[in-house]
C-alpha cells in the first residue's frame, strides 16, 4: 500500500515540475498595451466593432491598426481612453440610434393566422413568413431584445419592438439580427423616422395596417426643405436635407411619421432686440412670422414648426426657443 502512495505521489511530482517547466517555455507574453486597452474597452463583447470580443479588438488596434473609433458600443469616453493609449488623435464619429422601421402593433397591424410556435422572430420567419399580413410587420417574438447586450430593447404591450435610444449605444447587433430587416441606424440628431418599410399599393397597405405608409404624398408636399420623396410607394427622408421641423409628423395621415421629443420647440421673438428687419419673414418656409418693416415682428404658433431657419439667420440674436404651446394631437388635427 505505500509503495503505491509513493509511487503516485512521485507521479504527480513529476507530471507538476514537467507542467511547471512547459508553462514556463510556452508562456506566450502579452503585450502590456493590449492588456490596457483590454481595460478600457466595455467588456460587453457585443463584436459590433467586427471581431469577437473585446480582447480581439484589442489585439487588433495594436498589431493590424484597427481604427481607434471602432468600439461604437463604449461610446465618446472609450474611443477617447483608447486614442490616449494608442498615442494618435480621437476622430469622434457621428452617435447613431437603431430604429425599428414598423408601429403596427396588434392593435393596428392585421395577421394571416395564430402563430404558437417558438418564441423566436427568426423561427416564425420560416412559417410563411410569420404571423403578420404585412411582410415588412413586426414580429416582436424578442429576437432584437435577447441579443441586445444594453436592455435597449423592449417589446411593448401591442407587440412592438421599441428602442430605448438613451440606452442604444448603435453597436447594430439588432440590425443584423432581425428577420425582417427593418431595424436601422440613424444619426441620433436626426430625430424624424418614417416607421414603415412597405413598397406596396397604399390600397393594400390600408388592408394590412392601419398606420402604414400609403403614398400619398402629403409629407413630400409638405416639406419646406425638399427632404422627402417617394421611392416604390414609400416616403424616404433624405437626412442632408431634413432639419427636423416636424411639419411631416403633424400632417400624415396615418401617423407613419414619428419623431423622437415630438412636438419639437417652436420659436419666439423677444421684442426688445427685434428691429423690423424682415428677414426673418422672407427665410420662413411656412409664413409663420408676421410684421411690418421697422416694427416688432410676431411668431404664429399654429404655423411655426421649429424649422429654426429664423435662428440662424437672424442679425440680432432676437430669435429664440421657446417650449411648444400644442400637444402633437392638436398639431396633428
Amino acid at each position: 500500500m505505500w509503495i503505491a502512495v509513493f509511487c503516485l505521489s512521485g507521479l504527480g511530482l513529476v507530471a507538476s515540475l514537467g507542467l511547471g517547466l512547459a508553462a514556463r517555455r510556452f508562456a506566450v507574453e502579452v503585450d502590456p498595451k493590449i492588456e490596457a486597452l483590454e481595460r478600457v474597452l466595455p467588456g460587453v463583447n457585443c463584436g459590433a466593432c467586427g471581431y469577437p470580443g473585446c480582447s480581439h479588438f484589442a489585439r487588433a488596434l495594436v498589431e493590424e491598426g484597427a481604427p481607434v473609433s471602432g468600439c461604437m458600443a463604449g461610446g465618446e469616453d472609450t474611443v477617447l481612453a483608447v486614442a490616449e493609449l494608442m498615442g494618435v488623435e480621437a476622430v469622434i464619429g457621428e452617435k447613431r440610434v437603431a430604429v425599428v422601421l414598423c408601429k403596427g402593433g396588434r392593435g393596428e397591424s392585421k395577421t394571416k393566422f395564430t402563430y404558437r410556435g417558438v418564441e423566436d422572430c427568426k423561427a416564425a420567419v420560416i412559417v410563411s413568413g410569420g404571423d403578420k399580413a404585412c411582410p415588412h410587420g413586426c414580429l416582436g417574438l424578442r429576437t432584437c431584445e435577447r441579443v441586445c447586450p444594453f436592455d435597449a430593447v423592449e417589446i411593448s404591450k401591442d407587440g412592438i419592438a421599441v428602442i430605448d435610444p438613451e440606452k442604444c449605444t448603435g453597436c447594430g447587433i439588432c440590425v443584423k439580427e432581425c428577420p425582417k430587416e427593418i431595424i436601422v441606424l440613424v444619426s441620433v440628431e436626426k430625430r424624424v423616422s418614417i416607421l414603415c418599410c412597405s413598397r406596396e399599393k397604399g390600397s393594400e397597405v390600408r388592408k394590412k395596417c392601419a398606420v402604414g405608409c400609403i403614398a400619398c404624398e402629403t409629407c413630400v408636399r409638405v416639406c419646406p426643405f425638399d427632404a422627402i420623396s417617394m421611392e416604390g410607394n414609400l416616403a424616404i427622408i433624405d437626412y442632408g436635407r431634413c432639419r427636423v421641423c416636424g411639419l411631416c409628423i403633424a400632417q400624415c395621415p396615418t401617423r407613419a411619421i414619428e419623431g423622437r421629443d415630438w412636438p419639437f420647440p417652436r420659436v419666439e421673438i423677444m421684442d426688445d432686440r427685434c428691429t423690423g428687419c424682415g428677414i426673418c419673414t422672407m427665410v420662413c418656409p411656412v409664413d409663420a412670422i408676421e410684421g411690418e418693416k421697422k416694427e416688432v415682428h410676431k411668431v404664429s404658433e399654429d404655423r411655426c414648426v421649429g424649422c429654426l431657419l429664423c435662428i440662424d439667420r437672424c442679425p440680432k440674436e432676437a430669435i429664440r426657443l421657446r417650449a411648444p404651446a400644442h400637444s402633437a394631437s392638436e398639431l396633428a388635427a
